[in-house]
């Protein structure tokens, strides 16, 4: 069974399953479930605790000497299998479908891993410990999504924001769960039970966001100006080579231009994006993007990439960003006064 971060607390007040699984990315709620498991255990009952740390040398029958042994120190116990960054191998993957289908009757399994793709989602030895436990996946939090976990967070720590408080708060924190988690806390001392305002967040939060320049180009595709001239920013004060930020350009400009050129050859859009391989998550952000572009459009950005490469390079003179921002804005649909290309 699939439990989201937020439904973990009402299923841990009914009930504690023999088995877990959390997995995911995003650090902050991997370890928070992680450690909502570990607490529920211990009210329970379950007050010894061995720990296993998969590595390369790993031996599987420890789990299952483990598993067929009795709690020496208590009646019951909590048993955690460290995955980190390792896959569990041939071995490995038998001994959880062999503990997934015998589970310790003393015990609960608790299993943390770091992101693990879809190949190994549909594995074996995944869909073993799926139907016989409960897994969690602590996926990154979407620019979207952020608001409103943003709000659910600070009024369950007793707080009562103003929606541009939130709004607020979102901007500074994005791409940094735990920076936003830790903003909360402080939140929470300075404030009290008073209202949160924009005032109050101005004053306390520092910015904190992080970017990636998958980020920047996403928010171009979804015609978010504003966003597109923050992100940058904050990678360019970041560090980030602009080389980088023009490649990751360029390849979705690439991809616009040839499902544009198929759209205007008669091609069903739904075939051009199978054909281009674009992944089903981003399908939205290219119909979206394709809605306000045309095929002209798409060219005329993809050769100011091409003269963005030459300026990075110092081919041409200019400012490498000032360039970048204009091609961000340009496939968010603003039309620049000086567009020349």
């Amino acid at each position: 069974m699939k439990l989201r971060p937020e439904q973990l607390a009402a299923h841990l007040r009914k009930t504690l399953a023999s088995l877990y699984l959390v997995y995911g990315e995003e650090t902050l709620l991997a370890r928070e479930a992680a450690d909502a498991i570990r607490a529920a255990a211990r009210e329970r009952g379950h007050d010894e605790r061995e720990c296993l740390t998969v590595d390369a040398g790993f031996d599987w029958q420890v789990l299952r000497q483990l598993a067929a042994s009795p709690s020496l120190f208590a009646s019951r116990r909590l048993l955690e299998l460290r995955l980190d960054g390792a896959r569990p191998g041939e071995a490995g993957a038998k001994a959880l479908c062999d503990y997934a289908a015998r589970p310790a009757g003393d015990s609960v399994l608790l299993i943390t891993a770091g992101k693990l793709d879809w190949n190994t989602q549909k594995s074996r030895w995944f869909a073993a410990l799926d139907e016989a436990g409960v897994t969690v996946p602590a996926m990154p939090v979407e620019p979207r999504q952020l608001p409103a976990w943003i709000e659910r967070r600070l009024r369950e720590r007793g707080l009562n924001p103003m929606p541009e408080a939130v709004t607020l708060l979102a901007e500074r924190v994005e791409g940094n769960l735990l920076a936003a988690a830790q903003e909360i806390e402080k939140l929470m001392l300075l404030v009290g039970d008073r209202e949160l305002t924009v005032q109050a967040v101005l004053a306390a939060v520092g910015d904190s966001a992080r970017y990636s320049i998958y980020d920047w180009v996403d928010a171009a595709l979804l015609g978010q100006t504003e966003r597109v001239a923050r992100i940058l920013d904050g990678l360019r004060g970041e560090g980030v080579e602009p080389v980088l930020a023009n490649w990751a350009l360029h390849q979705e400009i690439r991809r616009l231009t040839a499902l544009a050129f198929a759209r205007s050859q008669g091609q069903p859009l739904e075939a051009a994006l199978t054909a281009q391989q674009i992944w089903e998550k981003r399908k939205p952000l290219v119909r979206q993007a394709l809605q306000r572009l045309t095929l002209a459009d798409c060219r005329r950005v993809l050769r100011a990439c091409a003269r963005t490469d030459r300026t990075i390079k110092g081919v041409e003179t200019g400012s490498p960003w000032d360039a970048l921002l204009a091609n961000g804005l340009r496939l968010a649909g603003l039309e620049l006064l000086a567009d020349e290309v």
